[in-house]
C-alpha cells in the first residue's frame, strides 16, 4: 500500500473477525527501538476513556479485544506484534489507531525498513505497508483500521509528530496525571489486593512520555503536513504519564519465611511432578496441566491464544479427544476451543516434552482432520524453539479447499517466560491467579516435567567441534548450518528466559539487511564458523547502556561476554577512567576493560584487579581520543551438546548470567536512574 490509500478487509479474506498486525523496523547499530500503542476512538476523534488506551503500561483490553503481545524475534531482528479481536471492539469506537513513538531524543529517521503488515485469523498476510522519509519525528501513526458500511476498512497513514506517547494520548483526549502522584495510588491499589498486607513489587513500569503531537488524521481526509510545537508553547515541568487504573497483583520477589523443620520437608504442590517416569506420563500431564491454568486464568490463557490468532471470549480446554482418521482414529494431546458471539475458534495441540521431536506425520494427519472439520489450528508444543525459514516439521495443506488452518508453534521456554511476565511483572486479576500460575512455573521448572526448553545442540555439535580443533571442518558442510540454527535457538531461548527474570524486553539483534533470505543468511554464518571457530550473538536488554555480546570460541574452548559502552560527552579521560572503575566497584576482579580508540586501533586494557588502583592505566600514552570501553568476562566453554553440568548450553546460561549480574548491573544503577528522567524530559529535549 502507498501512503492515504485505504482497502476493505473483507475484499482481502473471509477470515477477518481476528486480525494481527506486525509493526517492524530496523537499526544500523542495533540498538534503535520504540514502544507501540493503540487507540480506540469515537466518531469525534476521541478516546471513550483512558482505558481505550493501549501501551506498555496498558497492553491488553478486558475484553480481549485488543492485545499488544510485546516484541517477538523474526529472521530479520525483531517485530511487534498487535491482535484485534474485531467481532469485540465496541460498537460506539469508529475508529483503533496503531501508532508508535520513540524516547529519550530519538527520531524514527534513526531508524530504517519501517513497516507494517496486516495479517488474518489464520496468519496469511493480507496487506503491508511501508512507511518512506518519516522524517525528524519522535513518533509515527502507522495506519488505523475504521468502520465504513457495516465492514472494516485499513488505511495507511505514515504521518509523523514532534512529540512521543503522551502527546499522542493528550491528543486523542487521554488524561495525563503527575507520574509520582499515579505511581503512587497504583502501588497502593496493588498492595491492597495482596492478602496478609505484604508488599508486592510494583506492577506497572515507570516509564514517563512526552508532549502533544500535530493535529491527528480522521479516516478518509488527506494527510496534513507535519506542524512543529510552536516555541512558545509551554513546556511540563514534571514527568507525566498516561494512568491506568487497572488493579494488578504481582507476587513478592522473596518469599515469606517457611514453617517447615527443616530442608527434607517439601511443600505441597498443586501440580506434583516427582512421579513422573514415562515420556507418555510427561505429555499427558504437561498438556492437562497447561490447558487447566489457561482457562483459569484468562489473563494467560488469551496472552497465548491471542498470537495464534483466536478471539477473545469464553475458552474451554480438551485433553484425550479422539477424532476420526480414516481407519484409525487420531488423539491429539489436547483441544482448545474459544466461543465468540456464537462462533467457534478450535485448535488441535501437540505436545511433546524431553528431547523428543515432533513427528511430521503426526502433524500433518492432525492438520488434514483440522481442515476436515473446520478447526481453524494447530498448535505444536515443544521444547524446540522455531526459526523463520527453518520450520521444525514441513506440512502440506490442501490449497483446493477454501477452509484454512494455520499451523503454530509454540515452546515450553515461552509458556515458562509469559507465566513469569505476569506473576513477577505485570501482574494478574487476583492473588489466586498470581498462585495459579506460579505453580504452573513450579512445575515446567521441575526436573522430572521434561519442559525445560532448549535443551540439546544436536547431533551435529561434536563432530563441528571435532573438526574445527583438527582444522577438517569445510565451507559448505550441512552439519554446520545444524550447528548455526542450534545457537540461534539457543539465544532465543537466553533471552526468553533472562528477560522473564528481568521483566525488560531482551531480544537478539539481527544485523543482516532486513528481508533477506535465513537460509543464506544462515549459510554464511555457517561458512564462518568453519573459517574462524567462533560463534557470535548480539542481546539488547532494555535499560541498559550497550549491546551484551556473546561469543563462543569453539578453537580455544572459551565464552566470552561483552559489552560495549560509549564514553561520556563531556569531562576528562582520566575521569571516565575513575569512574568507571567506582562503578565496578563489586564486579569480578578478573573483568577485562578495555579503552576503545578512534579509528577502531587496540586500545590499553587490562584486569579490573589491576586497574584498580591505577585507573590511569586505561589511558593511551599518545593521547589518542577514547570513543567508549569494552569489558568482557571469560570461562571456560562447556563440552558435550546437551545440558549436563559439563554441557555447552549450561555454560552458555551461566556466563549471561554472571555478566549481567555482576557487570551489566553495576551499570544500570547509573543509566537506570537517568533513564525514566530522560524519558519524562522526552518532549523537551525534542524541541
Amino acid at each position: 500500500m502507498v501512503k492515504g490509500a485505504n482497502v476493505g478487509l473483507s475484499a482481502l479474506s473471509d477470515d477477518v473477525g481476528s486480525v494481527m498486525v506486525r509493526l517492524s523496523w530496523s537499526s544500523p547499530s542495533g540498538e534503535g527501538d520504540a514502544d507501540v500503542s493503540v487507540l480506540l476512538l469515537t466518531a469525534d476523534g476521541k478516546v471513550r476513556g483512558d482505558g481505550d488506551f493501549y501501551f506498555y503500561n496498558n497492553p491488553v483490553a478486558a475484553d480481549g479485544s485488543v492485545q499488544l503481545l510485546g516484541k517477538a524475534p523474526t529472521a530479520d531482528g525483531n517485530e511487534d506484534r498487535i491482535t484485534f479481536d474485531l467481532t469485540a471492539i465496541a460498537d460506539d469506537a469508529e475508529r483503533i489507531v496503531v501508532a508508535a513513538s520513540r524516547y529519550e531524543g530519538a527520531r524514527f529517521s534513526d531508524l530504517h525498513d519501517l513497516c507494517l503488515t496486516l495479517a488474518d485469523g489464520a496468519g496469511e498476510s493480507l496487506l503491508r505497508f511501508s512507511v518512506e522519509n518519516p522524517g525528524e519525528v519522535s513518533a509515527l501513526l502507522f495506519g488505523e483500521l475504521y468502520r465504513r458500511g457495516g465492514d472494516w476498512k485499513f488505511r495507511a497513514i505514515g504521518q509523523g509528530y514532534e512529540s512521543g506517547l503522551a502527546g499522542l494520548a493528550t491528543d486523542f483526549g487521554v488524561d495525563i496525571d503527575d507520574e509520582a502522584e499515579a505511581d503512587a495510588e497504583a502501588r497502593a491499589e496493588v498492595e491492597a489486593e495482596v492478602q496478609g498486607g505484604e508488599p508486592l513489587p510494583a506492577a506497572i513500569p515507570t516509564q514517563a512520555t512526552s508532549e502533544r503531537p500535530a493535529e491527528s488524521v480522521p479516516a478518509d481526509r488527506p494527510v496534513p503536513p507535519v506542524s512543529s510545537v510552536p516555541p512558545d508553547q509551554p513546556v511540563a515541568k514534571a514527568a507525566a504519564r498516561p494512568r491506568t487504573a487497572k488493579k494488578k497483583v504481582t507476587l513478592p520477589k522473596v518469599a515469606k519465611k517457611s514453617l517447615a523443620e527443616n530442608d527434607s520437608w517439601r511443600v505441597a504442590r498443586l501440580f506434583p511432578a516427582s512421579a513422573l517416569k514415562s515420556d507418555r506420563e510427561r505429555e499427558t500431564r504437561a498438556t492437562s496441566v497447561l490447558l487447566s491454568v489457561m482457562t483459569q486464568v484468562p489473563e494467560f490463557g488469551r496472552r497465548l491464544t491471542a498470537a495464534f490468532g483466536a478471539p477473545s471470549g469464553r475458552m474451554e480446554t480438551f485433553t484425550e479427544v479422539s477424532l476420526p482418521h480414516g481407519d484409525t482414529p487420531r488423539r491429539p494431546d489436547g483441544v482448545i476451543r474459544v466461543e465468540r458471539a456464537g462462533k467457534l475458534w478450535t485448535a488441535l495441540v501437540e505436545t511433546k516434552t524431553n528431547g523428543n521431536s515432533l513427528k511430521p506425520d503426526q502433524v500433518q494427519a492432525y492438520a488434514d482432520i483440522a481442515t476436515r472439520r473446520g478447526y481453524e489450528a494447530v498448535i505444536t508444543l515443544s521444547n524446540d524453539v522455531e526459526l523463520d525459514g527453518s520450520p521444525l516439521v514441513e506440512v502440506k495443506m490442501d490449497g483446493r479447499r477454501k477452509h484454512k488452518v494455520a499451523l503454530w508453534h509454540l515452546s515450553w521456554a515461552e509458556v515458562a517466560h509469559q507465566a513469569q511476565m505476569l506473576i513477577r511483572h505485570e501482574g494478574v486479576g487476583n492473588a489466586a491467579h498470581a498462585w495459579l500460575l506460579q505453580e504452573l512455573l513450579h512445575y515446567l521448572q521441575h526436573e522430572n516435567s521434561g519442559c525445560h526448553g532448549f535443551q540439546n545442540m544436536g547431533p551435529a555439535w561434536v563432530p563441528v567441534r571435532n573438526g574445527i580443533d583438527d582444522e577438517t571442518l569445510c565451507q559448505g558442510d550441512s552439519r554446520a548450518v545444524d550447528v548455526v540454527e542450534s545457537w540461534e535457538r539457543l539465544v532465543r531461548q537466553v533471552c526468553l528466559r533472562l528477560g522473564g527474570e528481568l521483566g525488560q524486553k531482551v531480544l537478539p539483534v539481527q544485523r543482516a539487511k532486513r528481508g533477506s533470505d535465513p537460509r543464506t543468511r544462515r549459510a554464511a554464518l555457517a561458512d564462518r564458523l568453519c573459517a574462524e571457530g567462533r560463534l557470535e550473538a548480539e542481546l539488547r536488554i532494555d535499560g541498559t547502556p550497550g549491546i551484551l555480546a556473546l561469543c563462543a570460541d569453539l578453537r580455544t574452548g572459551k565464552l566470552r561476554t561483552s559489552i560495549e559502552i560509549a564514553a561520556p560527552e563531556q569531562g576528562y579521560p582520566l575521569t571516565w577512567s575513575k569512574r568507571l572503575v567506582r562503578q565496578l566497584s563489586d564486579a569480578p576482579a578478573d573483568l577485562h576493560v578495555e579503552a576503545l580508540l578512534v579509528g577502531q586501533a587496540p586500545g590499553p586494557r587490562g584486569t579490573l584487579e589491576r586497574l584498580r588502583p591505577e585507573p590511569a592505566d586505561l589511558l593511551p600514552k599518545e593521547g589518542t581520543p577514547i570513543t567508549g570501553f569494552r569489558l568482557s568476562l571469560f570461562r571456560g566453554m562447556g563440552n558435550t551438546r546437551g545440558n549436563a553440568e559439563s554441557g555447552f548450553i549450561r555454560s552458555v546460561d551461566e556466563s549471561v548470567d554472571r555478566f549481567h549480574a555482576h557487570v551489566v548491573v553495576h551499570l544500570d544503577r547509573r543509566t537506570a536512574s537517568s533513564s525514566s528522567a530522560s524519558r519524562a524530559r522526552e518532549a523537551v529535549a525534542a524541541g
